[in-house]
């Protein structure tokens, strides 16, 4: 079917932060004493609001992570980002083809606005996002696997759930565009099929995904 909507998910599908940021994770939380393999944080994490970071290892340690958590591991990121952030491959020509044709689309990002912008700035993708098309949790307080944010950017972009659809790398954005009610294409780039269950449908590069969207050619 085609889609009055395309919502992007931001870290691993415009950008390709997971990586980067997930590595960080892991070692700031292993040197706090949270032992956490590159391969747990992506497990664990991936997609995720840092929220979740600070409720999973409560729940599993009963401990509490330091105060400035958040605003170390953010320089952390943020200096790598920097340093060495990339678009993902091909994502350029898919905005490019959206943006020929008319079709509207947005991002709903786990990840802070500031994230988002650092990200872009460095990305390079700055230029194909209006400020008004950005959707953080920071805005809805929930972060993925609810679906609040999803439900905010279409009612905020003035599109009904059932017409948008998502595009997402991660279980807990998948479960997410579920229970918003939408449709969700699965990027495989870093998790498999078997991990995105629930998706509309998968692909492995972003060339592939203007046929998903039934763009024309």
């Amino acid at each position: 079917m085609g889609y009055d909507l395309v919502i992007f998910d931001n870290d691993g599908v415009l950008v390709d932060s997971e990586p980067v940021a997930n590595g960080i994770l892991a070692g700031y939380l292993t040197e706090l004493g949270h032992p956490t393999s590159y391969e747990d944080s992506l497990r664990d994490y991936m997609g995720a609001a840092v929220h979740r970071v600070h409720d999973h290892v409560f729940e599993r340690t009963g401990e509490r992570l330091p105060a400035e958590f958040d605003d170390v591991l953010h320089a952390r990121t943020f200096a790598a980002f920097e340093r060495e952030l990339t678009p993902v491959a091909g994502v350029v020509d898919v905005l490019d083809a959206l943006t020929a044709h008319g079709m509207p689309y947005c991002l709903a990002s786990s990840g802070s606005h500031e994230r988002i912008r650092v990200g872009h700035r460095a990305a390079g993708l700055g230029a194909w996002f209006e400020e008004e098309w950005i959707f953080s949790s920071q805005d809805v307080g929930k972060g993925k696997p609810a679906p609040d944010l999803f439900l905010h950017a279409a009612r905020a972009m003035g599109v009904d759930p059932s017409r948008c659809v998502v595009i997402e790398d991660s279980p807990l954005g998948v479960r997410a565009a579920v229970a918003a009610g939408m449709d969700v294409y699965g990027f495989t780039g870093m998790m498999s099929a078997e991990r995105l269950a629930g998706a509309t449908g998968f692909f492995g590069h972003m060339k592939e995904l203007t046929g998903l969207l039934e763009l024309p050619v």
